[in-house]
């Protein structure tokens, strides 16, 4: 059990960095880049099994593995599809009214997805990332994940209308979908989380090509009082350290007592659970208990943190909206569960981690939408602007701006 300040003293952030990998992965871009398909398929054989194979997955196959899902479950992907799609038709842009100066949205023309299938297989990511990119208007969606294929990924992208779908994973992934092959479009976006080295291709070809974040371990960080329900809180920490061994997980508490108790939940739970090696070695290494004196403390050290999630759990849960800046999601009271925002609620779960959160969102409807400003001004209207701009052109010693304002002004007193 930590105070604040010496949880601030101690912690350091995971970061997205990782060039201790750089020269790996500059070496795979360049090979693809100047071999194409002739080196997916050597990387593919090297990192995913001799017997695996880089191969486009056909509609029918896609609608196949779709056909042969359980009710439940396909009943489940389509609902989830339509929170999904609901939440993002409300957020998307909407044009402004034309009025001489006013922006213009287009969908981004190609965009790719990386799904990742190492550690579990992810139809959700498919939901999260295609629908928005639906939504938007993007023409052509173009998915990449680990060969052979999960069938219920391959199921979500017949239920998203994905374009093309290719078992192709890692870095060889990211750079297809930049450079393009003989067999994959480049395109113009790239999207969706993966490994540390699939994360630091994207940040390699960023330029070259957009993306939507440099991910890294996933976090929560829950708030929980004397009147949270430590079961549910507990069982919270265990969902978020499933994923991965180097999830992050922050238990910030405003009791002791309940800080106690919820810690000794989730190490029982956690020998338990059917992922309990990940799980346990998450929690051992990745995990922080936390005592705050108040409701401010424990504010602040969310900002702090700027955690992927945030999850308050407390009497007063829903005044922490106001005053929690930096979260990739914030998740208000205890029937508003993490897990709840990774399938089903409507937001995207690709979130800014690492304490990205400060500065970045996560990823929507209008990450796919790209948007140029149309500038008309009227000829009455000239003089206040080009009075405005002929000065500072000529503060920057750019005359030829200037000359180009004030050639319009002559214009007006010669007529």
């Amino acid at each position: 059990m930590l105070s604040a300040s010496e949880f601030k003293r101690i912690y350091k952030p995971a970061g997205t960095d990782n060039w201790d990998r750089a020269a790996t992965v500059i070496d795979i871009i360049q090979d693809v880049r100047k071999n194409g398909d002739e080196a997916l398929d050597r990387y593919t054989k090297q990192f995913d099994g001799s017997g695996a194979a880089v191969r486009e997955v056909s509609r029918a196959e896609q609608k196949a593995a779709f056909d042969d899902l359980p009710a439940d479950l396909r009943n489940a992907l389509f609902s989830a599809k339509a929170n999904i799609e609901s939440y993002q038709q409300k957020i998307k842009w909407r044009p402004a009214e034309p009025d001489g100066f006013y922006p213009v949205f287009h969908p981004v023309r190609r965009a790719g997805i990386y799904v990742p299938g190492g550690k579990a297989n992810y139809p959700s990511t498919v939901l999260m990332t295609a629908i928005p990119a639906k939504v938007a208007g993007v023409g052509s969606i173009t998915v990449v994940t680990p060969p052979p294929g999960s069938p219920v990924t391959l199921a979500a992208c017949y239920l998203c209308g994905v374009d093309r779908v290719f078992t192709v994973g890692g870095v060889q992934a990211i750079a297809a979908l930049a450079y393009g092959t003989e067999t994959i479009p480049a395109v113009d976006k790239i999207v969706g989380p993966g490994n540390a080295y699939v994360a630091l291709a994207k940040k390699l070809v960023y330029g070259d090509v957009g993306i939507d974040s440099v991910a890294g371990p996933s976090e929560l960080a829950i708030v929980v009082d004397k009147n949270s329900d430590a079961e549910w809180a507990a069982l919270d920490l265990l969902a978020q350290a499933e994923h991965d061994e180097r999830a992050r997980t922050y238990l910030i508490s405003l009791d002791e007592d309940k800080l106690a108790e919820v810690e000794q939940l989730a190490g029982r739970y956690a020998e338990e659970a059917p992922r309990s090696a990940i799980i346990m070695e998450s929690l051992r290494n990745n995990h922080w208990a936390i005592l705050a004196e108040d409701r401010q403390e424990a504010a602040d050290l969310l900002n702090w943190i700027a955690p992927e999630h945030a999850a308050v759990q407390t009497a007063d849960a829903e005044s922490y909206a106001e005053i929690v800046t930096n979260a990739g999601a914030l998740f208000v009271g205890g029937y508003s569960p993490e897990a709840i925002g990774d399938y089903s609620a409507g937001p995207s779960h690709v979130l800014p981690t690492g304490g990205n959160a400060r500065f970045q969102s996560g990823l929507s409807v209008n990450d796919f939408l790209t948007a140029n400003a149309v500038i008309r001004v009227e000829p009455n209207d000239y003089r206040r602007f080009a009075e405005a701009g002929i000065p500072i052109a000529k503060a920057e010693e750019l005359y030829a701006h200037a000359a180009s304002m004030q050639a319009r002004l002559d214009k007006g007193r010669d007529d």
